[in-house]
């Protein structure tokens, strides 16, 4: 199978700088969007649309689907601005733009059977391995679990499904399956104290069937051998090692966030006087400091995840095979990365003093979404700074997927 001739809608022409300015028209609408978002539990439709008006949601498709296929490291920056208006909406789309460029990894089989139905197809996940049980049965996985958190389920038409496929007791492989949504249960129970927006709810399935084309193995690929899309999408930026870049993306919505609070709150401090000696903050050495100490927080991030990301673009176009310290070196910038943003955005809440508590301003939202945010595995300093701190101390470490 090829690539249709005729695409509906082309973003294969859009530059990286168009991408960007996109993005960045869409910070108003999002923000003024953003209770509704979250009164929702979802993506809004209003916001799908915009996304997929707009392509940003196909930055990492090949052009010859239509994508715009940009370099990696707009994983991070458009997330990481449209998380400057909502972070629910950022990330929402930086995992439907992640699972376009995984799809590109599959078999032209499965590329054709989303991509010709419809190229914007939205592709939610659950990428939590022992979720997911795998049985091999002639011409592919027999697939039943239950995933959580997977963001973005309700718009979209498909899943990708992880599992670990195993003969009794040995494991096999584990594999990323691509599940069409009539295949596959959601359930309404993203009930939670911020991301509310993002719809991450819960899916399950029992005893699926899906053919080998659709059922990717990763152990394979640790092994040595090619993801079978990479036959008819060679491109660099689908073979950037992305074991330690796959926080990456997300990780860019909270910086967005993180500068969202920054706006919000150095907006009312140049407004703001003290209630007893009617100086104004800014005026305030430490009010000064806190800022300061806030914005270097949120740019360290920022230049930290593009370095990373532009890191596993570079190495791509030069065949450089990531280490695993390498890898591990990743993972834990993603997760200081998100402990900076969540650090600068506590230090700014509390100059918001009690006009942060209104739920009638975004500041409270922000503040929210940004801890529920934090406590993605990605982030988490005690996972993810120890294995680093193993490996450069001589300790063995062991990962499979990686």
């Amino acid at each position: 199978m090829n690539a249709p001739e005729r695409i509906r809608t082309d973003f294969s022409h859009v530059t990286y700088a168009e991408a960007m300015a996109s993005a960045m028209s869409l910070i108003p609408v999002l923000r003024e969007r953003a209770p509704r978002c979250e009164e929702a539990g979802s993506l809004l439709p209003e916001n799908a649309a915009d996304l997929n008006r707009t392509g940003l949601a196909r930055i990492l498709q090949p052009k010859r689907w239509g994508g715009m296929e940009l370099p990696f490291t707009a994983i991070f920056d458009i997330p990481e601005i449209i998380g400057r208006g909502c972070i629910s909406t950022a990330w929402s789309l930086s995992n439907l733009l992640a699972h376009h460029w995984m799809l590109a990894f599959y078999e032209e089989e499965a590329q054709c059977e989303v991509w010709d139905v419809d190229p914007d197809a939205f592709i939610a996940s659950g990428i939590a391995f022992p979720q997911g049980r795998g049985r091999l049965v002639d011409g592919g996985i027999e697939l039943s679990g239950l995933w959580n958190f997977s963001s973005a389920v309700v718009p979209s038409t498909w899943n990708m499904l992880a599992c670990v496929v195993r003969d009794g007791e040995k494991i096999l492989d584990y594999r990323m399956c691509l599940v069409p949504m009539s295949e596959y249960e959601v359930l309404d129970d993203w009930q939670v104290m911020g991301l509310k927006g993002t719809g991450s709810r819960s899916v399950k399935c029992d005893k699926v069937f899906v053919p080998h084309h659709r059922a990717l193995s990763m152990i394979h690929h640790r092994r040595g051998e090619p993801f079978p899309g990479w036959r008819t999408n060679p491109q660099p930026v689908f073979h950037v090692p992305f074991g330690g870049l796959s926080g990456h993306c997300l990780l860019g919505c909270l910086v967005g966030n993180a500068q969202a609070m920054f706006d919000a709150v150095t907006g009312m401090v140049k407004e703001r006087s003290t209630s007893y000696t009617g100086l104004k903050m800014r005026d305030l050495g430490t009010v000064q400091a806190r800022i300061g100490l806030a914005g270097a927080q949120i740019h360290a991030a920022r230049t930290m995840a593009r370095a990373d990301c532009a890191e596993g673009q570079r190495m791509a176009e030069e065949g450089i095979e990531a280490t695993l310290e390498l890898k591990l070196r990743q993972k834990r910038n993603c997760a200081f990365g998100a402990k900076l943003t969540t650090d600068a955005v506590d230090t700014l809440y509390a100059l918001a003093g009690a006009n942060g508590l209104y739920t009638r301003g975004p500041m409270e939202r922000i503040f929210r979404d940004q801890h529920a945010a934090a406590s993605h595995i990605s982030f988490s300093i005690d996972a993810q700074a120890s294995a680093w701190g193993l490996a450069a101390a001589g300790g063995e470490i062991t990962n499979p997927v990686l």
